[in-house]
Parts: structure tokens; C-alpha cells; sequence
């Protein structure tokens, strides 16, 4: 019982969950990006090659599957910028700091204090409140 309790408090984290909605909202969005990649940019890369259906370009007799790996690595190198843009474009945006200060160094002593201080906690010499 002691371990199905357990594994039940850790499955309902919210780390494990979050972890778990990210998991499926990303696996959605390479979805979508792949099909990018696939309908509308390849179709104008296969067009300015000459050979046209570059994804089907093998090497040796093998058959080693040289197009379809280079699109693999097009598809992660497009689906890693539009990540990269979204993490610290968007979302720096909607969580940026707000920038205004709260504290200011004391001009006796250096020690950081409270903007509407009017004495220093720390010498106690008396502070010009700004109004």
C-alpha cells in the first residue's frame, strides 16, 4: 500500500504533470512544424535543386538514405529556431520583471535599503525620502 501510495503522490505533482502536458503540446507542435517543412518549404528547396525530389537522394548501393537524414536535420534545425523564438521572444515578454527599483544603496555606508526608508538600518544616518 506504502508504494502505491507513493507512486500516486508522485504522479500527481505538478511537475510530472506539466512535464507530461509539455510532452504532448511538443510532440503536437513538431507535428505541425514537420508539416511545414514538408508541404511548403521542401517543395521550393526540391524546386531550385536540379535533381527536384532531393529527399529520395541515396549514397552507394546500400541505399543509404542521404536526403531523407538531411531533412531530418532540417526539420530539428527549423523546429529548434521557432522554439528558440518562442521561449525568449514571447515568453519574455509575458514574464519580464518589472524593472523599477525598490531598494538604494545607503550614501554612508553602501547597505541596501528600502526606497521610503528615512534612516539607514544599518548606520542609521538619516535618508532624503524622494516624494
Amino acid at each position: 500500500m506504502a508504494l502505491l501510495s507513493d507512486f500516486k503522490t508522485f504522479a500527481l505533482k505538478g511537475n510530472v504533470v506539466d512535464l507530461a502536458v509539455a510532452v504532448v503540446i511538443g510532440g503536437a507542435f513538431g507535428k505541425i512544424v514537420s508539416a511545414l517543412v514538408a508541404d511548403i518549404v521542401m517543395p521550393v528547396v526540391g524546386a531550385i535543386l536540379p535533381s527536384g525530389e532531393w529527399r529520395a537522394w541515396t549514397v552507394t548501393p546500400l541505399n543509404i538514405k542521404m536526403g531523407d537524414f538531411l531533412g531530418a536535420i532540417l526539420d530539428f534545425i527549423i523546429i529548434a529556431m521557432v522554439l528558440f523564438l518562442i521561449v525568449t521572444r514571447m515568453v519574455h515578454r509575458v514574464f519580464k520583471k518589472d524593472e523599477t527599483p525598490t531598494v538604494k544603496p545607503c550614501p554612508e555606508c553602501l547597505e541596501l535599503i528600502p526606497l521610503a526608508a528615512r534612516r539607514c538600518r544599518a548606520c542609521t544616518a538619516p535618508q532624503v525620502v524622494a516624494q
